[in-house]
């Protein structure tokens, strides 16, 4: 049995939370090949101090690992937060088959928002993208870690 792309996007948003525990941005993403998660990771950037440590970055990275190439054309990211242009660029290297998304990233998406790297005829390589799936619950989960930090900096900003 195949999971549906609600089922990856409720994978990642379970391993997006896990970035909490580090204070990482709360971003979470899958791998998905033949119907089944090969790999799941989330934001490191803060743990490992390494500005790469995207959820995407990382997962791409496990999944090649298990499938054994680089080359992962028959694999499905999902991931909670639209790609940035370093993670959309990743996709593309990877060869990547699909791309399911959660929330919109107005300002550095580069999968439907600012750019579409996955439908862009002057690449070697397209990629199937489906933006907005569960993007109430993904846009929660960074409202909530954003939220508290915007305040405090609105109220030292008022002093």
């Amino acid at each position: 049995m195949s999971l549906s792309d609600e089922d990856l996007i409720a994978a990642a948003i379970a391993e997006a939370k896990l970035a909490l525990d580090h204070g990482d941005v709360p971003v979470g993403a899958v791998v998905a090949v033949d119907g089944r998660i090969v790999s799941s990771r989330h934001n490191e950037r803060e743990l490992a101090n390494d500005p790469t440590a995207h959820a995407e970055v990382l997962a791409l990275r496990d999944a090649a690992a298990v499938v054994g190439s680089w080359r992962l054309d028959q694999a499905t990211l999902a991931v909670t937060l639209e790609p940035c242009p370093m993670c959309a660029g990743a996709l593309w290297s990877a060869r990547i088959q699909r791309l399911v998304f959660g929330a919109y990233d107005p300002k550095a998406g580069a999968c439907q928002s600012l750019y579409n790297l996955g439908a862009d005829p002057r690449l070697n390589h397209e990629f199937d993208v489906r933006g907005g799936v569960e993007s109430e619950p993904c846009a929660a989960l960074l409202h909530d870690f954003f939220g508290p930090r915007r305040d405090s900096t609105a109220a030292e900003n008022q002093r």
